[in-house]
């Protein structure tokens, strides 16, 4: 039911449930709550409303999974040529692309197969039994038979199974940073909150599904269930998060697209000249199908498929757990990394990180573990910090407490906001100590120095949660517990703080300097975020602080025009973070988002690539993530981008290497009619240097070591062509040398008597082994860059070497690929040919390494 539609017994509501006093609510839903619901009318409701869980989300079975690894133009465009090669009668080709079509898409169909299970983790969230009054008696019910209406009582460890309008409680404080990011448990009071548009983490009347009662008991009334519920809208946005493209995906989509409109244009004007020439139309079909099979580079998705896996592997043994292949890549163009900040910058556990005692900090920190109900890990946060801090100064807390046991206590509430403990000390001596907010305890000392006031508040606009504690001596328990908080002598200050991961703050430095930004987006309090991303870097004096309500005011261009400004959000809720995700998307940019609770999971699906923690994260956010950074680790995240960016490389040096060879086997074939050339190679030449001499050393480029300077460079652009700084034209040069050393090898061996086909396909072959070495750097030549690093790619080339020797001399061979032994001046003058494009793309490194000097010289 949602919370501010019509409901039983009541006309519209116009105000949310959290603005309404516990009568106006009981009234609206036709409850009393000495009584609770009838069992009919609970039943009757039960079919109105439905159950109280939330919506399945209809699951991808295998059969679409598998289909979706076909959905590429790329693989479209080899089925088609499968196709024609089966009926030419090149079935031997057809079988041979078949294959690698099987291999790709069991690659992708075996990384993908666990996606899609986020909603299963957050069925998983629902408490199992709930605790009502109905027909005026307490009975344990199924969380699921929860209607609108139902009397719900809650104690400590009770996971809170719908959304509840509190009636009244009782020291009730809720852990709710899984769903609104605040690290300290929340004090919850049956008070209205006057704010309409109070953040989730405001709401303290509110108890919400899948939140946990860390310490008292309430009742509440139950104001909504299943998917109308806080967390049900979070599945809701979960469901309905749109997936986005990864910029690989967006690149290769490009490439597919350029690559079928070229090899249409180039087989139709070869077609339609050799025609005119006179030529036999079945000896232009299978000439322009061999251009076909040359312009498509058939290893291509295999060989991006093996480079993702491969990459997701090494990440693995970095901590970083890979669910959708193509994040690999995606996390080298990230430009944004909007970070939650509990228990991702910050560890997730209060500490004390500072302290003030007005005269011995030995009882500063006695009083604070006596004054505290925490036991070892168990309790209230914020008091087992306190009690940590007891402990590491050489306190033995549990002597203590039995040396000066407690015999009366008021317990903290919201309307006093402290706590006030009696202590025994000898026989005939007693002494009070009261804990809480400082203004609350700073009223009750008398002869107060106003200093103390100050030191408070620039505690707390550090950051810092800020108690005080006072004591006072007393010799019998008064009559009146609340008379012994008077007239008490101050003992100090104790500022606390969820503290920051130790290396967060060098792997937000690192960030900075790889022109990456982090940004910090958290439910937490303003100036808590605001103090932390000071400390870690994130925050400078030009970075701005905008919380949930004043993003809750400006439209969405309106967050699109400032959205890159914004260091720090504060007091978010979900569909405000979808919003900055999308905000920044709209700019251009590729954001990463990095979280670990229920209210992170809609955002981590939208982003560009979502990253959860996986150790002391939720299910949810780790079923709606692309990677997971199995030790919780910020700096992990460093680690990865670096892979990431090494893994674009890696596939830009493949994408440059076997695009350079197609574009030489299309211009040798488009070119050779123009000089009166027979057809140099035969389509199954043209399909085993496509999957073989391609293949091979390709995959070995994936496992080239990063360049020295890769995370001392500008993130490349999410939308940045995949041919940008010039590597198109430099394809185009050097496909132009490739082609021009094979017709020179064709039109010798024709003036000679040689065997031209077996020479130009040896050329070719050579050609590009020798791209393949040159290639392994953008910028550095082969003797700058060395030849060692990459033992693989020099295995490659080896092995190339000697299957191709094999397919010229071995007789078996020669009559499948139709080829011809060569002799020795024959490869002496094939060495020196295939030599052009290497040389010529080693000068034109020099070059362009002597203009990048000249340009940072000048």
């Amino acid at each position: 039911m949602p919370a501010d539609s019509a409901t039983p017994g009541s006309e519209p509501a116009r105000r949310p449930w959290h603005c309404q006093t516990v009568e106006a609510a009981l009234d609206r839903l036709g409850t009393d709550p000495a009584q609770g619901l009838e069992h009919d009318e609970a039943a009757r409701r039960l079919l109105r409303y439905g159950p109280n869980r939330l919506a399945e989300a209809r699951s991808r079975g295998p059969w679409r999974m598998l289909a979706a690894q076909f959905a590429d133009l790329m693989i479209v465009l080899l089925i088609g040529a499968a196709l024609i090669a089966v009926w030419v009668g090149e079935t031997a080709d057809a079988l041979v692309i078949l294959a690698i079509l099987v291999a790709n898409a069991a690659i992708g169909f075996a990384q993908e197969y666990r996606a899609e299970r986020a909603m299963v983790a957050l069925r998983a969230l629902a408490a199992p039994q709930a605790r009502v009054r109905r027909s005026g008696q307490p009975t344990t019910i199924p969380a699921e038979d929860l209607v609108p209406g139902d009397v719900v009582l809650i104690e400590a460890g009770d996971g809170i199974p719908a959304d509840l309008r509190l009636i009244d409680t009782a020291g009730l404080q809720l852990a709710e940073a899984a769903l609104t990011g605040e690290s300290v448990p929340i004090l919850k009071s049956a008070a209205v909150v006057d704010d309409p548009d109070a953040a989730l983490g405001d709401r303290h009347n509110m108890a919400f599904k899948g939140t946990l009662a860390v310490a008292g008991r309430a009742s509440g009334v139950v104001v909504a269930t299943g998917t109308e519920t806080e967390l049900g809208r979070i599945a809701g946005l979960l469901a309905h998060a749109e997936g986005v493209r990864t910029p690989l995906q967006r690149r290769l989509a490009q490439l597919s697209v350029r690559l079928a409109f070229a090899v249409v244009a180039i087989c139709a004007v070869v077609f339609l000249f050799g025609m005119l020439r006179g030529e036999p139309p079945l000896q232009m079909f299978l000439t322009a199908l061999a251009l076909a099979v040359a312009a498509v580079p058939e290893a291509m998705p295999a060989v991006v498929a093996i480079t993702l896996a491969l990459g997701a592997r090494r990440m693995a043994a970095e901590r970083a757990l890979i669910r959708h292949l193509p994040a690999v890549e995606t996390l080298g163009s990230v430009t944004f990394i909007c970070s939650d900040k509990t228990g991702t910058l910050t560890e997730n556990r209060m500490r004390v990180v500072d302290h003030r005692a007005v005269a011995d900090e030995r009882e500063l920190f006695c009083a604070l573990a006596l004054n505290s109900d925490a036991t070892g890990t168990s309790g209230d946060p914020t008091e087992i910090a306190l009690v940590e801090a007891a402990d590491q100064l050489g306190i033995d807390v549990t002597t203590l407490r039995r040396e000066r046991a407690r015999i009366a206590e008021l317990p903290f509430d919201s309307a006093r906001r402290r706590m006030l403990t009696l202590h025994r000390v000898h026989d005939d001596t007693l002494v009070a100590y009261a804990k809480g907010a400082p203004e609350a305890v700073f009223t009750l000392c008398q002869a107060f120095d106003e200093d103390w006031q100050r030191q408070s508040e620039a505690m707390a606009r550090s950051g810092l949660r800020v108690l005080a504690v006072a004591s006072k001596s007393l010799a019998a328990i008064p009559s009146e517990l609340a008379d012994a908080e008077k007239d008490m002598a101050l003992i100090g200050l104790v500022g606390l703080l969820d503290p920051e991961r130790p290396e967060a703050r060098g792997a937000v430095a690192q960030c900075l300097h790889a022109g990456i930004r982090p940004v910090m987006i958290t439910g937490d309090h303003p100036a808590t975020a605001a103090a932390i991303a000071r400390n870690l870097g994130i925050l400078d004096r030009a970075g701005r602080v905008l919380t949930g309500v004043e993003l809750a005011r400006l439209g969405q261009r309106e967050l699109e025009a400032i959205v890159t400004d914004i260091a720090v959000y504060a007091r978010v809720d979900p569909e405000q973070k979808i919003r900055i995700v999308r905000a920044l998307q709209a700019r251009g940019e590729c954001v990463a988002m990095t979280g670990d609770g229920v209210n992170d999971a809609p955002a981590l699906k939208q982003a560009d690539i979502g990253v959860a923690m996986g150790k002391g994260g939720t299910e949810v956010a780790r079923e709606a993530a692309d990677i997971v950074l199995l030790d919780d680790h910020f700096a992990t995240i460093v680690s990865a981008v670096r892979e990431g960016r090494r893994i674009y490389d890696n596939i830009r040096r493949f994408v440059r290497y076997v695009l350079a060879c197609n574009a030489g086997e299309v211009w040798t074939i488009f070119l050779a009619p123009f000089f009166g050339l027979p057809v140099p190679l035969l389509p199954i030449h043209i399909l085993w240097v496509n999957l073989v001499t391609d293949g091979l050393p390709g995959l070995a480029l994936a496992a080239e070591p990063a360049e020295r300077r890769v995370m001392q460079r500008p993130p490349h652009p999410p939308n940045a062509s995949l041919f940008a700084q010039g590597m198109g034209v430099q394809i185009i040069w050097s496909g132009l040398l490739i082609a021009a050393s094979c017709l020179l090898a064709q039109s010798w061996c024709l003036y000679t008597g040689g065997p031209w086909q077996s020479m130009v396909f040896t050329v070719l072959t050579l050609s590009q082994l020798g791209n393949a070495m040159v290639m392994r750097s953008e910028h550095e030549t082969l003797l700058t860059r060395g030849l060692r690093g990459n033992p693989l790619l020099w295995l490659s080339i080896a092995g190339t070497l000697i299957v191709h020797l094999a397919i010229l001399y071995l007789p078996a061979l020669n009559a499948i690929f139709r080829t011809d032994p060569l002799s020795a001046r024959e490869w002496l003058v094939a060495l020196l040919l295939s030599a052009l494009a290497p040389v010529a793309i080693e000068l034109d490194k020099l070059c362009r390494g002597r203009r990048r000097r000249s340009r940072r010289d000048g």
